[in-house]
């Protein structure tokens, strides 16, 4: 078996979902405003689930196998997010009426999240890495503040932070578990040199 199978498998499990939106909007007939409510739900998800990695590996040594997946994750959050603003002009189907409501908090704040992870998906690539050095991870803190806008319009936009805060709470209960002492965390588990 090749050693690359299980990163196409799971880079096909994550775009699995952005494959069917699209599918969908071309159907005759097909819920455009529902689709875009789903491409952003699935962005969210896939953001929120790119930033718990570290912490709940500090928590979890044991799925050590899940940290080189962060990139694949937050990349796939990425995507659907593009998804989600195809989808979402594709439902309003008018650029003025899409200007005309730029400057509404709930949906500024969508555009802003998207603005944040360009840089970071442009620099996703190890060359860039390699070429920013300590300044490619202080750039990826950008996916935090995304995050937080991410969240911000779907409370928005939906008119409730029900949804909203069934993402933030865990996210930031994990992210809380950084300011706990190492001596307090299980062991990490040695790797072979």
């Amino acid at each position: 078996m090749s050693p690359h199978r299980p990163a196409y498998l799971l880079w096909l499990l994550l775009a699995a979902p952005s494959l069917w939106l699209i599918t969908e909007a071309f159907r005759a007939g097909a819920d455009l405003d529902l689709l875009t409510a789903t491409s952003g739900l699935w962005a969210a998800w896939l953001l929120v689930a790119a930033l718990a990695l570290t912490p709940l590996l500090r928590l979890l040594p044991s799925l050590g196998w899940l940290r080189p997946q962060r990139r694949a994750i937050g990349l796939a959050a990425f995507a659907t997010s593009t998804v989600h603003l195809g989808l979402y002009g594709a439902a309003m189907a008018d650029f003025d009426a899409i200007f005309a409501e730029i400057t509404t908090a709930g949906i500024w704040t969508g555009w802003a999240a998207l603005a944040l992870l360009l840089p970071l998906a442009l620099t996703s690539r190890d060359t860039a890495m390699r070429r920013l050095g300590r300044g490619w991870k202080r750039l990826q803190r950008l996916a935090y503040p995304a995050a937080l806008l991410t969240l911000l319009h779907m409370g928005l936009v939906h008119n409730g932070w029900q949804g909203a805060l069934w993402l933030a709470v865990p996210l930031l209960v994990l992210q809380l578990t950084r300011l706990l002492p190492r001596r307090a965390l299980p062991a990490q588990p040695k790797v072979p040199a």
